[in-house]
């Protein structure tokens, strides 16, 4: 049977985490699940660590000594998951602003032949509940500005709910990889679309969080527009 396992980055996410992981253990498919913990002051770690005695062959955390970021979280939860022989590996945020039962659409998707299957909010429309306006429009048009500088044919290439295949993150150079917010979803997208893999969006509804605070900061926002045409750069001088 394939291994399947989600990957959850956490950073004072005590409000949340109990029940996201008891919503991904419910679901139909049987999914691990790896906190990617950054010294939660709130005592994240330690509410993992309770529900890991009661499931110790499917809940684990890795905790870091500090916060640095998004990018860098994923990138160590995708190492931790291709050396432990996972077959397909999620990104999910810990907040519910990703429902885990779209998680068993993202794998169905990705068994029936696509490489990394996208939990989109802009394939059909605009599909975002909670979210002001201008933070719409903002990730809305960041999407559009993204596909215009390169190429990709991917609605939101800032989603960060994802099903890869371990082919994918096999192929991508992970250590290289130095974004950590928007900037860290676009480059993982671009690294598999310049590199052939076939990827399929599914419409979701994206509701944000009705507990925690938001991560998202200015500094965010400016590395994935300028980090975008680093990215294209890059490719143009074959050193992506």
């Amino acid at each position: 049977m394939n291994k399947r396992v989600v990957v959850i980055p956490t950073y004072n996410e005590i409000e949340n985490i109990s029940d996201i992981i008891s919503s991904v253990l419910s679901l139909p498919y049987d999914y691990d699940i790896l906190v990617v913990d950054d010294n939660s002051p709130d005592g994240t770690s330690k509410a993992v660590e309770r529900l890991m005695t009661q499931y110790p062959d499917r809940v684990f955390i890795q905790k870091r000594t500090q916060k640095t970021g998004l990018g860098t979280a994923y990138v160590h939860g995708f190492k931790w998951a291709l050396k432990h022989n996972y077959d397909y590996i999620f990104e999910m945020d810990a907040d519910f602003s990703h429902n885990p039962k779209d998680l068993d659409l993202l794998l169905e998707a990705c068994m029936q032949g696509n490489d990394m299957t996208i939990g989109s909010r802009y394939v059909k429309g605009v599909n975002v509940v909670n979210w002001p306006l201008n933070r719409v429009l903002l990730s809305y048009f960041a999407s559009v500005y993204v596909r215009f500088i390169t190429g990709m044919k991917i609605h939101d290439t800032t989603a960060g709910f994802i099903c890869y295949h371990r082919s994918v993150l096999e192929s991508i150079p992970l250590d290289k990889i130095k974004f950590v917010g928007y900037a860290f979803q676009i480059e993982m997208k671009y690294r598999a679309f310049a590199k052939g893999f076939k990827i399929k969006e599914i419409p979701i509804i994206f509701t944000d969080r009705t507990k925690g605070a938001s991560k998202m900061t200015n500094g965010i926002i400016q590395e994935a527009v300028f980090g975008v045409l680093r990215l294209r750069i890059k490719k143009l001088f074959n050193r992506l």
